[in-house]
Formats: structure tokens, C-alpha cells, sequence
């Protein structure tokens, strides 16, 4: 079974944003907004997190622009968070990361 291999400036790239993510979260001013249903929220989440769903960002953004940041979106497996990610910045809230899975945000912040 082989490996799969990631051309180098996207290794590079994935790097340089893990790296950014983990410096974020170490700072006091962020915020990290799970977009998860509320259900599956209220399964397990990280801490410090607030609940916003994907469903309702677009009446939220109001909101979402008085919270500190950077803001940290996260999600089951990192796929609704990047969607929310992208519609936040096409948006107007360009100061917001795509954490990825809440599972492994929750890893970095130990």
C-alpha cells in the first residue's frame, strides 16, 4: 500500500495553516464557532465553543461580526466548515479559519 504524497506547496500550505491555527488558538482573542446542528452540538463539543449552525449564518452575521477574532469555524469533519468559511468571506468576514473536525480542534488546543 503506498502512501499518498501531496505535491510540496501543498504540503507546504497545509503546514503554514496548521501552524497559523495552532498560534491562534494558543492567543486569547479568537473565537471558535461550531456550525454543527444544535443536536449534534449538544452531543459533545469543545468547551469554549459557541453554537451557530450553518443554517443560520446567514442571519447571524451580524453577530458573527461582533465576536472577537479570528474566528475558528468547525464542524464534524471539516466539510461544513469550510462551506461556512467560504460563505462568511464572500461575505464580508475575512478574518475567519476553517478549523476542520471539532474532534481535532479540540487535540490542538491541549
Amino acid at each position: 500500500m503506498s502512501l499518498l504524497r501531496l505535491p510540496f506547496h501543498l504540503s507546504f500550505a497545509l503546514n503554514k495553516l496548521y501552524m497559523e491555527l495552532k498560534e491562534i488558538l494558543k492567543s486569547e482573542k479568537h473565537t471558535i464557532v461550531d456550525v454543527r446542528k444544535k443536536e449534534e452540538y449538544q452531543l459533545g463539543h469543545i468547551k469554549e465553543s459557541i453554537n451557530i449552525p450553518f443554517e443560520e449564518l446567514p442571519n447571524r452575521i451580524s453577530e458573527l461580526q461582533n465576536l472577537p477574532k479570528p474566528i475558528v469555524l468547525c464542524c464534524e469533519n471539516g466539510r461544513t466548515s469550510r462551506k461556512a468559511h467560504i460563505y462568511l468571506s464572500q461575505n464580508g468576514l475575512t478574518n475567519t479559519y476553517n478549523g476542520g473536525s471539532w474532534l481535532e480542534l479540540n487535540y490542538f488546543k491541549v
